[in-house]
């Protein structure tokens, strides 16, 4: 069990943690400044990398991901700079995939063109809505014309093209998104991201929804109709969904996320990222400090980590039938039972089972459609 993390992968995930503005859906780990200092961080980026890859010799590099935040306001030479180093510290893999996620605001041509030659091959850029009004109500400096122009000087970039919407907005019908996604399919590379607006504590839009002046937000049935409506358009489009939130063309999976959801190791740099490492065949989890100044400064002295744990056995079977059962491959039943040292439990995989909740095939346990529509209820029954 010592190498379970080879089923999954590795990868890196490097958090730039500035953005032009805070959304008020948003409960990341962004903050706005108008002075940041891009010597400084990359120096502590890459005291970083040299310190995980001291820990994790030896290993091929799946994926990086740059993750905000908003990356797009990275200097080109700092992301160039990041990559260089992260593929000299480890080996990469032939077909490494480097994302790099963008706000429309933030996008201009020869930036882009210089996140290319620095080696990023794909985007996901946050559009989060096609109309005017409900980006303004999700606090976007954007607009659809611009959200628009920067997908087009993304997609004249790079063969590899996501971007992320947000539904059951306020006073969304079910109509509108209907017609509204559609014309994002029509726009679409390879992949798309889509959201069901959630309200999370620490917001603005909590702050407002404790209030009671969160307004026309969709009922339940509404916005359960409204993911059933996602499923069955993008799959007649040809972007079906492999896990909750994401659909994609066959192929065209983003293998950065798919290390999380196959459970993989990864190393998480930044302030508030957050890792999977497997040192002498024990898994860890790893933090870091969540205030970008913090950060910087116990970085340039040595470590930037404010937390490692370790993960149990028993742990590790539950983060990994959590995340297994959100991808529509599932999960491999064998590995699950060496992680757990136990069988899943075979009178809740058979009423699961029964009311078509899950299915098993091939060693695989797998969430039907209706599953992965109520997949919190799932994981509960079968983890209770």
């Amino acid at each position: 069990m010592a190498d379970d993390w080879r089923n999954g992968g590795f990868g890196l995930y490097v958090h730039w943690p500035f953005c032009e503005a805070k959304c008020p859906y948003c409960d990341f780990n962004s903050h706005v400044s108008r002075n940041i200092n891009q010597k400084q961080w990359l120096d502590c980026y890459l005291s970083e990398l040299r310190r995980s890859a001291g820990e994790t010799p030896d290993r091929v590099l799946n994926t990086i991901f740059f993750g905000g935040g908003t990356p797009s306001l990275m200097a080109p030479e700092t992301v160039a700079a990041v990559i260089d180093t992260a593929r000299a510290l480890w080996r990469p893999a032939n077909n490494m995939e480097i994302t790099l996620e963008a706000n429309p605001g933030s996008v201009e041509a020869g930036r882009f063109a210089a996140y290319r030659d620095a080696g990023v091959n794909r985007i996901s850029m946050g559009v989060q809505a096609l109309n005017d009004d409900d980006l303004r109500r999700l606090g976007r400096i954007h607009t659809v014309s611009e959200a628009r122009a920067a997908f087009d000087i993304a997609r004249s970039c790079f063969d590899r093209v996501s971007f992320d919407l947000i539904y059951a907005r306020q006073h969304q019908t079910l109509d509108a998104w209907r017609a509204e996604l559609t014309e994002a399919l029509s726009m679409a590379v390879d992949h798309l991201s889509l959201y069901q607006l959630t309200i999370e504590q620490g917001t603005a839009f909590g702050d407002r929804y404790a209030l009671g002046k969160l307004h026309g937000l969709p009922e339940d049935d509404s916005a359960a109709d409204m993911y059933l409506a996602t499923q069955e358009i993008c799959e007649t489009h040809g972007l079906p969904a492999y896990e909750v939130s994401n659909h994609a063309r066959p192929g065209a999976e983003s293998q950065h996320n798919l290390i999380y959801w196959r459970y993989g190791d990864y190393v998480g740099i930044g302030p508030g990222a957050h890792g999977r490492i497997t040192l002498n065949g024990q898994k860890f989890a790893t933090e870091t400090h969540l205030a970008p100044q913090r950060w910087l400064g116990a970085a340039a002295n040595g470590n930037g980590e404010t937390v490692r744990t370790e993960v149990t056995r028993q742990e590790q079977a539950q983060e990994y039938l959590m995340m297994g059962l959100r991808i529509v491959e599932g999960l491999d039943i064998e590995r699950y039972c060496a992680l757990s040292g136990c069988s899943l439990p075979q009178d809740k995989l058979d009423h699961l089972t029964q009311i078509g909740m899950v299915q098993c095939q091939d060693g695989r346990l797998m969430a039907t459609p209706d599953g992965r529509a109520v997949l919190n209820a799932v994981i509960r029954e079968l983890l209770g």
